[in-house]
This record gives structure tokens, sequence and C-alpha cells, in this order.
């Protein structure tokens, strides 16, 4: 910018003195510390309620040194099971959907009409929140896991396809291009030109896929869309904070197990 004014003006551009004068720095601090307090005054916070919140937080805090994994057993075995085949579904009819929806949106391998039709699908994916899909789904489909399949369903396709996507249009092309230099057909260079180079990448983002619908699929179930989410959202209208803290710890040990479990996968492919 300031070579551009030289060369308009033929002269040196020189920083306006305001500009780093003190007095600018002290009125915008003062002028930002006034603004932060004008907006939390402009909250309508009810401090008692707040004070309980706090005592029932405390509660529940204290909770996670005597979970209760007996009183409802039933409930969080089966919620647990629910989850976990919701995840596990999703995620392989999401990878299903997603490697077609993945190839058609890179560039330098599809038609232009092709490429629309898919980065259109990929943002719709990612435009909607699982949240507000669930709440769609559950509208239509009832309570029950099936909501919650599909949106997560849904959501892994907007995500394994822009990452396919991105891979595939960064991959080393010359490989491809050797393929193609071959007169092999459009297959031919997927199975042998592209296929190798993102393999890896594509089951290392799987897993982590994985990852996310079995985390997503607590939030869900206070929707209701199935899932442990549903049995945690009851614990905590209960006020069973043992319960609640015994089901997350539940979740926290079977994500770091699929953290674990998708390193090993990703060294061994790698």
């Amino acid at each position: 910018m300031s070579a551009a004014l030289e060369a308009r003006l033929g002269q040196p551009w020189k920083k306006p003195p305001f500009i780093s004068s003190p007095g600018l720095r002290w009125a915008l601090l003062i002028g930002g510390v006034i603004y932060l307090i004008l907006a939390i005054y402009s909250i309508d916070v009810n401090w008692a309620r707040v004070y309980r919140g706090l005592d029932r937080g405390w509660q529940f805090v204290i909770a996670f040194a005597n979970p209760d994994f007996t009183s409802r057993a039933g409930e969080i075995k089966s919620g647990m099971i629910e989850s976990a085949v919701m995840a596990f579904a999703s995620t392989v009819v999401g990878i299903g959907i997603s490697i077609p929806i993945g190839l058609g949106a890179a560039r330098n391998i599809s038609i232009l009409p092709v490429y629309l039709v898919c980065r259109s699908i990929i943002a719709l994916s990612r435009a909607l929140n699982e949240i507000v899909v669930a709440i769609l789904l559950v509208a239509i489909f009832g309570f029950g896991p099936l909501a919650g399949f599909l949106t997560l369903s849904f959501a892994t396709i907007g995500f394994l396809s822009k990452l396919l996507a991105e891979e595939i249009e960064d991959m080393d092309r010359i490989q491809a291009e050797a393929v193609r230099s071959t007169g092999a057909s459009w297959l031919q260079r997927y199975t042998y030109g592209i296929h190798p180079q993102v393999v890896p990448r594509l089951i290392g983002l799987s897993i982590y896929r994985l990852d996310i619908n079995f985390r997503e699929s607590a939030v869900l179930g206070i929707v209701g869309a199935g899932g442990i989410g549903a049995t945690l959202n009851t614990a905590f209208d209960r006020y069973e904070f043992d319960t609640a803290a015994a089901i997350l710890l539940m979740i926290i040990v079977t994500v770091m197990a699929l953290e674990y479990l998708s390193g090993i996968i990703r060294a061994r492919v790698q």
C-alpha cells in the first residue's frame, strides 16, 4: 500500500502522527472496556439462578468421584449399544456415498456439470448443523435411532466428500498421468493412479469420522434422535449426577479407545 502511494504521490509515504499517538491507544482501550461493560450489563442475568446452578454444578463435579454404573445399568448398556450401532452404520453408509461424491467434487478428474452438482451436495451437507437436521428428521420419522442414523450419515457425507476431494486435487499428478498415457480407461486411472494415493488418507478420515459420530450421537439423543444422549438427558433431568458422570466417563473411554485404534490403523496402512 505504501509503495503504491509513493508511486502516486511521488514522495515517501509517512504514517500520520495520530495513528501512533498514545492518546488514540488509550481512547481505543477505554472505549473497548466501556463497550464490554455495557454488553455485559445488557444481558439479563438471574443471579439467584446462577447461584443455584453453581451449587448443582459442584454436585455434578463431585459425582465424578463416585459414578453410579449400577442403578441404571440396563438403560446405560442399551444406550451405549444404540449409539455404537448408529455411529458405525452411519459411518459405513456415509463412506459409501462420500466416495463417488468426493470423486465428482475433485476438479482435476471430473467434468464441470458433475463437479458443480457434487460441490452443491457437499455445501448443503456442511451448511446444516447436525442438531437442526436431527430436529427435522425427528419431526418426520419420530423419536428413535433412525433419525439419528440419517442425521449422522448426512453429516458424514459432507465431511468425507470435501476432504476426499481436496486430497484428490492435491495428489501427485505424475502417477495419474502416467497411467492415463497408457490409454487406460477412467476406472483404470482411478484404480491404479488415484486409489493408491488417497486410500491411506481415506481410512484415517473414516476412523476419525467414526469417533465424531459416536460423540455426536450423545448430543443428538438430547433432541430425541436415539443413542446414549437420551439416557444422559434423563439423568440430568432427574438430577442423577452420579449416573450422568458414569455415562460421560464411558463416552470418554470409548472415544479414547477409538483414537488409539485410529492411530494404530493409520500407522499400519501408511
